[in-house]
């Protein structure tokens, strides 16, 4: 096999999925800085200032001056910290945060991986983001970090419990865990109807999930001076901050591809007025409306105590779902509208033709 071979069958392809990457890669994380920017001149109107507005026109460039600086200045290491474990921990959860926008559809064939089983990829790679936290607590070295670590462990684990048990009550109405089959597939309306108390604890928990306020227990500045942030600086601060609010970002194309339609228009509207509008841009319009539902729940509710967090995660939530998950399956078996798959149909194979052994038949000579 010649050179021309070889980048016909392995380089063509590989080029193109290494643009196809970049693609997702790059506006993700222009969005992140922007997404900052809007977080707070939003939560600047909501308190009645002005926010950003010095740097650039409106303060648009604010975000990165502040990454300019971060990244300028020298990384910081406590002596008594594990090197490779405190600097692997901001890479590792700011690349599970990349690496699920994979199986991501933005629009009807706009996605890098169209697996089967999308949306379980999906929940196992945003309940591994656990793990950052838990080694930057542990790598620090520090009793407030530790304990911060700590509290993201049980805060994760507490309520990907009730998000699995939302996302079952999703797949029950769908049939599929291909993410594209659940945007396409048509619900009536009385399903959505019935999905959307999901949709308001799926809310909460992708709240929980992110440590977002309320629920920023593992950070908790008022008694832990940071949570698991607390030793770390400059660039490897950065990595953390960019991998938040690219989660944030990950979890409203969740639940936009859940609940929201994906990259349809919303309520089922159609016609000429409406259907020139790219898909594209009703995923991201639905995207940044849950976004600003992060900010205004960040800019009115205080921050849960610890025990109120656990309270809410297990014995309101998981007791709420699991009997939603009961009502949903047996709602759509008593109306006959769980989702029916086309079966395959096989050529019946022709019975044996059983052919007696004469050989140990005695014939007469």
């Amino acid at each position: 096999m010649n050179y021309t071979d070889l980048w016909t069958t392995y380089g063509l392809p590989g080029l193109w999925i290494v643009l196809q990457i970049l693609a997702f890669v790059i506006p993700i994380l222009i969005s992140v800085a922007f997404v900052v920017y809007g977080e707070r001149k939003v939560l600047g109107a909501m308190q009645l200032r002005q926010g950003p507005m010095t740097v650039g026109p409106f303060g648009l460039l604010q975000t990165f001056a502040d990454a300019i600086k971060l990244f300028s200045k020298e990384v910081i290491v406590p002596r008594e910290a594990h090197p490779t474990v405190f600097f692997l921990a901001p890479i590792l959860t700011m690349l599970l945060s990349m690496i699920a926008w994979s199986v991501i559809p933005v629009n009807l064939g706009w996605v890098i991986a169209d697996i089967n089983v999308g949306i379980l990829y999906l929940f196992a790679v945003s309940s591994m983001g656990v793990y950052g936290v838990l080694m930057a607590g542990w790598a620090s070295n520090s009793k407030y970090a530790f304990l911060g670590g700590m509290r993201s462990a049980a805060q994760m684990v507490s309520y990907e419990v009730s998000m699995g048990l939302v996302i079952v009550c999703v797949l029950l109405c769908v049939g599929s865990l291909n993410l594209t089959d659940i945007v396409m597939v048509h619900r009536p309306w009385w399903v959505d109807v019935m999905l959307f108390p999901m949709f308001i604890v799926f809310i909460v928990s992708i709240l929980a999930e992110t440590n977002r306020a309320p629920f920023d227990l593992p950070e908790g500045e008022s008694e832990l001076s940071g949570g698991f942030l607390v030793e770390y600086s400059a660039a490897a601060f950065m990595l953390f901050f960019l991998a938040e609010y690219a989660n944030m970002i990950l979890m409203s194309a969740m639940a936009t591809v859940l609940f929201l339609g994906g990259w349809q228009a919303p309520f089922g509207l159609t016609g000429a007025w409406i259907d020139w509008v790219p898909g594209v841009l009703w995923f991201v319009g639905k995207i940044l409306f849950i976004l600003f539902i992060y900010v205004w729940v960040r800019a009115t509710m205080p921050r849960y105590r610890y025990d109120q967090l656990m309270r809410l995660g297990w014995k309101i939530f998981l007791p709420f779902t699991l009997i939603w998950v009961l009502l949903v399956a047996g709602t759509l078996l008593f109306t006959d509208s769980l989702p029916k798959r086309a079966l395959v149909e096989v050529a019946p194979v022709a019975a044996p033709v059983m052919v007696p052994d004469t050989s140990l038949i005695e014939t007469d000579r």
